[in-house]
């Protein structure tokens, strides 16, 4: 990707706000690159732990001439009654916590003002995850523009803000009801359980997701990670309904070819990714199945079974990534790993993987020809950007939206067929959803060489090389960065918003 000159009219120096929680975390550190490479001067706010998995990316910035800076500031685990060092999402010790977790986030404002308004570049703008409502207080404080980042893509923020304003979801007689959501150019329905969180009837969230809808309708614009060519009619509806100009600046994955994790335990990582490499260089082209449910999600113990019954019953070749919830499941299914002979069965066909996986390396070998997804939208974009068809199976959030889109308006994908949502953080209440012999129907469908499976990787291939073209000077996603770093700048801030001390 060609670097930009700058941006006349002056340096902006962006503000870039995330949630502490992986999925939100890496794209923003993605944009923090891209920003840096078009001219601004970026700050990217974290905290000491996060900052540490942060650093080897940060480094290979400064090592490039890129102007980003990490602000760290102190996370107040134990105001809030969290464990000292708990200072991600997916790290607390249960999902009732999370008021907790946020809380803490809102307690960060004030710190982080102070830090702002001493440095050497005043800001010229935030970038704010849409679930750190607080900066909207914060840049009221500091007389700047605020952007909101949604970790969700169009079409998914359509269907949520039309579902806000129409209440469609209302009139379904029951959770499981199946109704169709309002302003859509196709008829996509889902049920009500389907919805993402911020449609949930739990009252003990009620005022924080309140906070998080103004801290949308407040703001001066979104940016999504997304590329115009992947959901066009939806980035125009969306700014259609708000009101608000909306910046496709995606797939931010290709922009930032190294997860953060990776930096976590740089030996560790690299020796994984050559581990799966080798082994991948091994198999045929398009033959593997790549199994992973995101940074979030901990399936129980008695579905992984299924998962992996299912992968060995498809017929072939799969790369896993196993992740459990505490070490009791841990225990248990390295157990029925050991006592059934699963994974000593598939030594050659099967490569197992606990914890992290190199997910962009391995969607992008050529030997991977399809995916079995939880549908997040990071995980949604890597296999867009590698052109590697999925199969999906949401679990929760805005998934089962991600999931219509790539799978009934993209054509790219086949469905699993879960109906239920799986809730994090409680995801042994759902027990199995997903028998192996759905799992295994549909990878033989993914992989299948019937007409339906090779119209499913043609639309793939073309989804990447459009995908590809976005990021390149010249291209939308390059070309509407450059314009919002104008726009922004220029039209919205306050003329004497980048001062040097």
């Amino acid at each position: 990707m060609a670097s930009s000159d700058g941006v006349e009219g002056g340096t902006p120096h962006v503000v870039l706000v995330p949630l502490m929680a992986p999925s939100h975390m890496i794209p923003m550190v993605g944009m923090a690159k891209l920003l840096a490479s078009r001219g601004a001067v970026v700050s990217l706010v974290t905290t000491p732990s996060n900052a540490a998995w942060m650093e080897g990316t940060i480094q290979r910035c400064a090592g490039s001439g890129l102007a980003v800076q990490v602000i760290v500031l102190r996370f107040p685990s134990r105001e809030v009654g969290l464990p000292e060092g708990c200072e991600r999402l997916d790290m607390i010790p249960s999902k009732s916590m999370t008021r907790n977790f946020l809380r803490a986030s809102e307690m960060m404002q004030e710190p982080l003002e102070r830090r702002l308004r001493e440095s050497r570049i005043a800001p010229s703008f935030i970038i704010s995850d849409a679930g750190a409502a607080w900066t909207r207080a914060l840049g009221r404080a500091l007389g700047v523009p605020r952007l909101v980042f949604h970790g969700y893509g169009c079409f998914a923020l359509l269907c949520q803000h039309n579902l806000h304003v129409q209440k469609t979801h209302l009139s379904a007689t029951s959770e499981s009801d199946p109704f169709v959501v309002p302003g859509l150019p196709q008829r996509v329905e889902v049920t009500r359980a389907q919805l993402p969180g911020a449609f949930s009837t739990s009252v003990d969230m009620e005022d924080i997701r309140e906070e998080i809808r103004e801290g949308e309708l407040s703001a001066d614009g979104f940016v999504v990670n997304t590329f115009v060519e992947l959901e066009p009619s939806y980035v125009s509806a969306l700014e259609e309904t708000t009101g608000k100009k909306v910046w496709t600046i995606g797939p931010l994955s290709l922009c930032d070819r190294e997860s953060p994790y990776e930096t976590e335990g740089e030996d560790k990582a690299s020796n994984e990714a050559s581990l799966c490499v080798r082994w991948l260089d091994s198999m045929k082209r398009g033959s593997v199945v790549y199994a992973s449910f995101g940074s979030l999600a901990r399936l129980p113990p008695s579905q992984l079974v299924e998962v992996g019954l299912g992968l060995e019953a498809s017929g072939q070749p799969f790369i896993w990534a196993i992740k459990t919830r505490g070490e009791e499941a841990s225990r248990e299914f390295e157990s029925w790993l050991g006592d059934e002979g699963f994974e000593e069965r598939n030594k050659g066909r099967g490569f197992l993987i606990r914890g992290w996986a190199p997910q962009v390396v391995i969607l992008s070998h050529p030997a991977v020809g399809g995916f079995l997804t939880h549908c997040g939208w990071n995980s949604t974009l890597e296999s867009v950007c590698a052109g590697v068809p999925m199969a999906a199976w949401p679990l929760f959030s805005e998934q089962f939206l991600n999931e219509r889109l790539v799978v009934e308006i993209l054509g790219i994908a086949v469905a699993i067929g879960v109906k239920s949502p799986t809730i994090w953080g409680e995801e042994e209440k759902a027990g199995v959803q997903v028998t192996r012999e759905e799992v295994a129907r549909a990878l033989v469908n993914l992989t299948d060489v019937g007409k339906d499976a090779k119209e499913r990787r043609r639309r793939a291939r073309n989804l990447a090389k459009a995908a590809r073209r976005a990021v390149e000077d010249g291209g939308s996603s390059l070309t509407n960065l450059d314009l919002l770093l104008r726009t922004v700048t220029q039209e919205m801030s306050p003329k004497n918003a980048v001062v040097v001390k």
